[in-house]
Parts: structure tokens; sequence; C-alpha cells
């Protein structure tokens, strides 16, 4: 029976396909980046790479010029060893932003100087302070075909100030982020450096498109003593891979959201279709992978694989609480070394806070599929934590092939309440509601069916 199991799965992965693609492996894609048939400099705008000087209007007319290329193939800015002081810009379609190496653009350190706009619609409000938020470093709106890369060429948010102004209460408007590329399409970031971010690294934010953002081949550091920096934030975006990424921030690495409470709920736009693979994480004070806790659009159909986390707070977080609504669901994480983690795996009900008072109370969040499998760790204090909601249990839980060694800090491996599922060759032993094969239903064989060879190696195992 088993024999027949495996090759009806077999005949599955050849043939399943999400909305005719295969949506759950979108890095498989690898569009190919065209010369740009025309290429201008920031030199021949008047800017000065001396790291005092204000470049901001150079780069408001280089993109403007290069605007008029847009139906000719479009066009490529350059730009050359230095060091590059700017305020926000903003790009447009068809553009390629190419940094050269020994090239830095750095953000303007006072708060004056940057444009405050409105906040997001699946927000209601800034994240950190009631009403607007600081406009991105680089921004794109409404965009196709976007190229930002180079030969390793740095993009330097310096959050210094940012940050001391989050620690002590004195921002009058929501911190900025880097890179921010809102209802864009055809999307790569690639090949890059990014550094010191006031907050977020890289927000695709309502991307929504088949072949749509590929974010490749980027290193993202803050030091740990950085409020809440975090990596790479695909918000309310569909069809997104993540690859062959470097990233160590103060608080996530990589964190997937969709929308805050009752602002996210009416927006409803979801993350999903999302592959993240050969990413090293590191997040000092947080996850190195987190989903939500603002989930209130949903969070589906993602794949992540071949994937190292270390020297983090939490490894594998799954982030909601009562109000948010939404969903989590369809994710199948496998191929996983795990190393220095306080806790390895978390799902947990009872995480993050609400825009205002509006937000409905009996709004539950969904949690259900999730499949962790093929995972080691090393020095792990808590193997796992899980918290449902009494009125929301989190089901179809399923773990298997997992083996993380436990170090002496802690006396509680496994920590369990309002969940249930499956565990298969999983050491340390995991909670009973998590280790029972009646918990196992055929929803969870479903989901394992139609994900292809990841789905096939762990289902071998499963009794």
């Amino acid at each position: 029976m088993l024999v027949a199991l495996f090759l009806m799965l077999l005949a599955l992965n050849s043939e399943v396909r999400v909305n005719g693609e295969r949506g759950d492996r979108q890095c498989e894609f690898n569009p190919s980046l065209n010369p740009r048939p025309h290429s201008v400099s920031i030199l021949e705008f008047g800017a000065v790479g001396d790291g005092k000087t204000l470049n901001t209007i150079a780069f408001q007319n280089a993109i403007f010029y290069l605007k008029s290329f847009a139906d000719k193939g479009g066009a490529q800015l350059y730009v050359p060893p230095g060091t590059w002081l700017t305020q926000s810009f903003n790009l447009t379609s068809h553009l390629t932003l190419f940094l050269e190496k020994g090239a830095v653009i750095i953000g303007s350190q006072d708060p004056s100087q940057w444009d405050v706009i409105d906040p997001l619609p699946s927000y209601g409000r800034g994240l950190e302070v009631p009403g607007g938020r600081y406009q991105s470093l680089i921004n794109g709106y409404m965009l196709h075909d976007v190229v930002i890369t180079g030969n390793n060429g740095t993009i330097d948010g310096m959050g210094f100030t940012w940050w001391e102004s989050f620690k002590s209460h004195s921002l009058n408007y929501s911190r900025p982020h880097l890179v921010e590329l809102v209802a864009s399409n055809d999307v790569v970031v690639s090949n890059l450096t990014f550094l010191n971010a006031p907050a977020y690294n890289i927000h695709p934010v309502y991307c929504r498109h088949v072949l749509n953002v590929r974010i490749h081949n980027i290193s993202i550091f803050a030091p740990p003593e950085s409020p809440y920096t975090v990596g790479i934030v695909p918000d309310s975006s569909d069809h997104v891979c993540i690859e062959e990424c470097t990233i160590a921030t103060g608080y996530d690495a990589i964190a997937l959201k969709s929308g805050w409470d009752e602002y996210g709920i009416a927006y409803g736009r979801p993350t999903e279709n999302v592959h993240i693979r050969r990413v090293h994480l590191q997040a000092s004070y947080g996850s190195s992978l987190a989903f939500g806790s603002d989930m209130s659009g949903g969070i589906s159909n993602v794949v992540v694989e071949h994937v190292n986390l270390h020297n983090s707070k939490g490894g594998i977080e799954f982030r909601t609480v009562r109000g948010r609504g939404g969903y989590m669901k369809e994710i199948i994480i496998s191929d996983v070394e795990m190393k220095n983690i306080n806790t390895a795996i978390v799902a947990t009900g009872y995480c993050g806070s609400h825009p205002d008072d509006k937000f409905d109370p009996n709004a539950l969040p969904l949690l259900d599929h999730f499949i962790l499998q093929d995972i080691i760790g090393t020095n792990i204090t808590i193997a796992g934590s899980f918290a449902g909601l009494q009125e929301s249990p989190f089901t179809n839980i399923c773990l298997s092939n997992i083996t993380l060694s436990v170090n002496y800090a802690s006396s509680t491996t496994w920590n369990c309440s309002n969940v249930s599922g499956v565990s298969d060759s999983v050491i340390p032993k995991p909670c009973p509601d998590l280790d029972s094969p009646s918990n196992y239903s055929s929803s969870c064989l479903s989901m394992l069916s139609m994900k292809g060879k990841t789905a096939i190696s762990g289902m071998v195992s499963m009794k």
C-alpha cells in the first residue's frame, strides 16, 4: 500500500499546478536580465560621491530623464564607486538601478529631510506611531519591470539616529524602510548589500502578479541592538522568491505579513505562493523565519527549504492574536539546520498588539496545515512551544524527521496547548497533542500530495 501511495504522489508531483503554474516553486522561474539599451551615470546629473553632498535632486532628475526610455526597452542608472548621500527618491518602470562595487548609497539622518506619506491601507496607521510614516529611501509605486542590482554595491540606511529616536519614544512618524515597492510587478532585487536599515530592509507590499518578486543573492546586516530591524518582508504579495541570501538583523530576518486587524481584513490581500530557499538567517531578538503577527489578510502556500538558522531567539515562529482574523495555512518547511536557537519552533496565538480599539475580538485567526520536516538543531534551549487559542486551536501540525539537541538551560523541551497534529521520528519526543497518529488527518495527506518532492520524501517515513 505504501508503494502504491508513493507512486500516486509521484504522479501528482508531475501534474499539480497552482493557477496554471507551479505556485509553490517560485524560484524555479529564473528570468533573464537582459541589458538595457540605454544607460547613464549619476555623475551626468551633477551627483558628488563624497558622502557629504546631498544628491537627491540628481537621483530624481536622472530617473525623470530615464523615464522617457520606457517604451524603448528601458534604461539603466549607473552608480559608480563613491558614497552617495540622498533623501528618498522614486523609481520608474523599465528601469535598472545598478550599484558598482564600491558604490554606497546612504540615507540622510535628518528626519526633517524625509517626506511623510499616508499609512498603508491594510494597516490603517503607522506601525510605530499613529498617523503617517516616513517615506522609504528607495520607492516604487505601481511599477512594472524594475531591477535593483549591482556588483555588490551597498545601500546603507544609516539607521543609528532612527534607532535612538525609537528607543527614546521621540519619533514623530513611523520609521522609513530602505526599499519599498508598492503594487508593482516583475521586480528583481539582487547582488547588493543592505546595511543599518531604520526599520525594514526590503518591503514588497501589494505586489500581485505571476513571476512577480525575486530577491536573490542579497546580504543584509543590522547590529543586534538595532530595535525591530527586519530583513525581507513580503507583505500582501503574491509569487515571491527569496533565495541565496544572508541576513542578520536585530529582530526578524524574514517575516511574512498581510495587514493589521480590521484594516487587513477589510483590505483582504493575502501573502501567498512564496518560495524561500538556500538562505542563512540570524535574528538576535526575533525569529529567523517569522509568519505574522500582522497576518489579517492571510498567508498561504509557502515552501521553505534548505535554510540555515542560527544565533537567534526564535528559529521558526508563527504569530497571531485574538482579533487578527485571517489565516496561516498550507506551509511546508523542510531541510533546516539550526544552531544556537532559544526556541526552535513556535506557534502562538498570544503575540502582537492592536492598531486601535476598533478591532473585533471575535475575529479569530485560523492556523492549519503546517508541515515541518527534515530539521536538525544543535544547542537548542526549547524544542517547541505551541499555544493556540481555545476558541480556535491550531490544527493539522505535521512534524517529521526532526532531531533537536537540547541544552540544559531549560528543563522543558516542549510546551503545548490547544493544538493538534502528528509526529514521526521527532527527538525530543513532542507533546502528546502532537504525537498521536489518530490526529493525522486526510487533509494533511492531501497537502503533502500536492507539494512535490519535499512531500514525497516526508510521506515515505510517515506511518
